[in-house]
């Protein structure tokens, strides 16, 4: 008990004394935050005191400034104004100089208008006098010729229509027939230019309906067992196999080029593999077609390329691809298509005509060619209708169905196909003659330019259009050479029957041979 009571009184103790602090503490901060509020209070008062200060003088300092901008913003105005002023003064006095100069000119424009007025007045009593003088001058002209004015006129005026008709009919015959001569010979000119440019010196190309073989025992190896191995080929590429005595040799028969050209195509890679029975012959007839496809669509867009003609349908191309294989006379249509469209082309340029529509149509006028052999009609009437089928030009049409003169032509476009056709046609070397009388000219040149002395060699060259002559150096000198040949051109031109020129091409060389042992 004593002891609760004790320690009782100890915190009775403690808590007085933490309460005597407290109150001490509390006393001991009041006066601090006293002093602290006292000496803030000074503080704020001399802030205050010097901002009154601080913007006094700012206040001072901006009226003074605005003062100044006031001063200098009149001074500116006042400059300006007087500037203006002056510029006004100046218009002023520039529009009362340009009054006065127009009043001095209505003044002179007034006394113009006098005399003009005058002038005119003149003028009327002149015309006055000079009618009077003509009517009694007319009269006096009646009186004398017995004619009235009016049948004065009209005798002149029939004597003037006689003589201006004559003139007139002779001047027309006159420009006719001048116009006539200059057209001839502009068209020769033309035609002569397109020629020369086109410069055409491709032999014909023909197509071989040849095969050769390596030896005569492949042809039993063609034929087969019971003639197995020619059936197949003739019933998958629809030609006639000819076997015969030739040796070393089969012939394909087919009126239509492109399954001429498949069969022997196959027929060469059928003898190069050596393999040859029914299931291997389908596979090379197969790829051959293949290729000949790939050639035709290559052939007819070189043909397009060539001649710069655009926009063509595929099928179209195809088509004349299918040319490359067919020939006319022994002259290839493909290429003669091409020649066709560039002599157009050209003449087109020369005359001034579309160039490119003279182009398609020389390139599309024999397209009908390479389906005449699988249906009925002519192959203008062929041709016409397949480039109608793919929306060609009725210009481009009309001059296909022309170009043989089996309508009239139309356009100029037509008539310049035409004569490109004639001119390709006709050029020497562009049909083959007969294979005899050609073999016989060839063998007659040779033979003519092979019989003087001192000629070695002679041949015959580019189908017939040159011969050339070597002839012996030690026997034949450099000016005798010049001589030669002339006798050798004046005697073709004396034996031989030939179309367009022959060159005679003499040549004479020295050989000098030795050993270094």
């Amino acid at each position: 008990m004593d002891t609760w009571i004790m320690v009782l009184m100890i915190l009775v103790g403690v808590i007085v004394v933490l309460a005597i602090g407290f109150f001490l503490g509390i006393s001991y901060r009041k006066k601090v935050s006293e002093k602290e509020i006292s000496s803030a209070e000074e503080e704020a008062r001399r802030i205050i005191n010097e901002a009154i200060k601080s913007s006094e003088s700012k206040k001072r300092e901006a009226l003074v400034e605005a003062k100044e901008e006031i001063l200098r913003s009149r001074s500116e105005y006042e400059k300006e104004v007087k500037e203006r002023r002056n510029e006004i003064q100046k218009q002023e006095r520039r529009l009362q100089q340009k009054e006065e100069n127009l009043d001095r000119k209505n003044e002179n424009i007034e006394k113009k208008e006098e005399a003009l007025a005058a002038k005119h007045a003149d003028m009327d009593r002149q015309l006055e006098e000079v009618a009077v003088i003509k009517r009694s001058q007319t009269e006096m002209l009646e009186r004398i010729s017995g004619f009235t004015a009016d049948e004065a006129k009209a005798y002149l005026i029939a004597q003037v229509e006689s003589e201006v008709t004559h003139e007139t009919a002779i001047k027309i015959k006159e420009i006719e027939q001048r116009a006539k001569e200059e057209a001839d010979q502009r068209a020769r000119e033309i035609v002569a230019t397109a020629i020369q440019r086109c410069a055409a010196d491709h032999a014909a190309d023909i197509t071989v309906s040849v095969v050769p073989l390596p030896n005569d025992e492949m042809k039993g190896r063609i034929i087969g067992r019971e003639g197995r191995n020619i059936r197949t080929i003739e019933t998958l590429t629809g030609v006639d196999l000819i076997i015969d005595d030739t040796p070393e040799a089969i012939t394909v028969s087919c009126f239509e080029p492109v399954r001429r050209e498949v069969a022997r195509v196959a027929l060469e890679k059928l003898i190069a593999d050596g393999r040859i029975h029914p299931t291997h012959i389908e596979e090379m007839v197969e790829k051959a077609r293949r290729e000949v496809d790939a050639v035709i669509k290559s052939e007819g867009e070189r043909a397009a390329f060539e001649t710069g003609v655009r926009g063509l349908h595929p099928e179209v191309q195809k088509m004349l691809g299918k040319l490359h294989y067919r020939t006319s006379y022994g002259q290839n249509v493909l290429q003669h298509s091409i020649e066709v469209s560039q002599l157009a082309g050209l003449m087109a340029a020369e005359l001034g005509v579309d160039v490119t529509t003279a182009k398609r149509a020389g390139l599309l006028h024999d397209i009908g060619k390479a389906l005449d052999h699988e249906f009925e009609g002519t192959h203008i009437s062929l041709g016409v209708e397949f480039c109608r089928k793919f929306k060609e030009k009725e210009e481009i049409l009309h001059a296909i169905q022309a170009h043989h003169g089996d309508v009239e032509c139309k356009t100029i476009v037509a008539c310049l196909v035409q004569a490109a056709d004639a001119i390709s046609a006709a050029r020497p070397g562009a049909r083959r003659e007969n294979l005899e009388n050609y073999i016989k000219r060839l063998e007659k040149l040779e033979e003519i330019t092979g019989t003087y002395p001192g000629v070695e060699k002679s041949y015959a060259i580019q189908a017939g259009r040159e011969v050339r002559v070597m002839v012996k150096p030690e026997q034949v000198s450099e000016d005798q050479m010049v001589i030669l040949a002339r006798e050798l051109a004046k005697r073709i031109e004396n034996e031989l029957e030939y179309p367009g020129q022959i060159k005679v091409h003499v040549l004479r060389e020295t050989k000098v041979v030795e050993y270094a042992k």
